[in-house]
C-alpha cells in the first residue's frame, strides 16, 4: 500500500519492450537507500516488483494488463517518474489510501496558474470513473495523492501548490500528455457491497442484511446509516 506522497522524481534508464511486455530500468537516489529484490514500488501510480538491482538503478517488469490500462508503455528513455515506496506499517499517513492498481487514463486538457497554485484539467479516458470522482475527495494522479477541486461535464480539476510540483514530474507535464488515475478505493468497495448478490443461505450472507433484505442505499437511508 501507497500513500500517494512521492518520495522522488527517478528518471528512465533504459526501455526495453517485447511486445506489450516491457523492462523498465530506473534510476533514483533515495528510493536505492534500502532497496531491495520483490519490494513494491510505486512507479507514476503503478504498483511494480523490483526485479534487479544497480549501484544506482533499479529495475521492474511490467506485464501486458499494466501496458495496456496505465501510461507506462508511453515512456521512453530519459522521461521522468515517481517514486514512492510501499509505506512501512508504521510511518505516517499523510496522503490516503493508494493501492497502485490504476482504475484509467485521463488526458491533461488544460493548466492555469491561480495565485501561487497551477490548476491541472483532467479528461478521463473512461467516463465511467466520474461514479468515483468526487469534489473534494481524494484521487490519484500519476501515483500523486491530489484534492478534487471541481468536477464539470467530462473533466474534473486538481491544484497543485509549489511544492508538489517541484517535487514530482507533474511540472514535466503537458496539455495533451496522458496520467494514470486512480480513484479512491473506499469508494469501489462501497459501491460493490451496494449492488452485490451474494448466494443466498439460511444465514445472512455478504450483501444482505439480517432480516434477509439487500444492502441499498435505501436500506442504509432507513436504518440511519446515510
Amino acid at each position: 500500500m501507497f500513500t500517494g506522497l512521492v518520495e522522488e522524481i527517478g528518471t528512465m534508464k533504459s526501455v526495453s519492450r517485447q511486445g506489450e511486455a516491457m523492462v523498465l530500468g530506473i534510476r533514483a537516489s533515495k528510493i536505492m537507500e534500502d532497496i531491495a529484490l520483490g519490494d513494491s514500488i510505486s512507479v507514476n501510480g503503478v504498483c511494480l516488483t523490483v526485479t534487479g538491482i544497480g549501484s544506482s538503478s533499479f529495475n521492474v517488469d511490467v506485464m501486458p494488463q499494466t501496458y495496456k490500462h496505465t501510461n507506462l508503455n508511453l515512456l521512453s528513455s530519459g522521461q521522468k517518474v515517481n517514486l514512492e515506496r510501499a509505506m512501512p506499517a508504521g510511518g505516517r499517513f499523510g496522503g490516503h489510501i493508494v493501492q497502485g492498481h490504476v482504475d484509467g487514463t485521463g488526458s491533461i486538457v488544460s493548466t492555469e496558474r491561480d495565485y501561487n497554485a497551477v490548476v491541472y484539467t483532467i479528461k478521463p479516458h473512461n467516463p465511467g470513473l466520474f461514479k468515483y470522482i468526487v469534489s473534494q475527495g481524494s484521487i490519484t494522479v500519476d501515483g500523486i495523492s491530489l484534492t478534487v477541486a471541481k468536477v464539470q461535464g467530462e473533466t474534473f480539476s486538481v491544484s497543485i501548490i509549489p511544492h508538489t510540483l517541484a517535487e514530482t514530474a507533474l511540472a514535466f507535464k503537458r496539455p495533451g500528455d496522458t496520467v494514470n488515475l486512480e480513484c479512491d478505493v473506499i469508494g469501489k468497495y462501497v459501491e460493490h457491497l451496494l449492488h452485490y448478490r451474494g448466494s443466498s443461505s439460511s444465514e445472512s450472507s455478504a450483501g444482505q442484511a439480517r432480516d434477509g433484505k439487500e444492502l441499498s442505499l435505501s436500506f442504509l437511508s432507513e436504518n440511519g446509516f446515510v
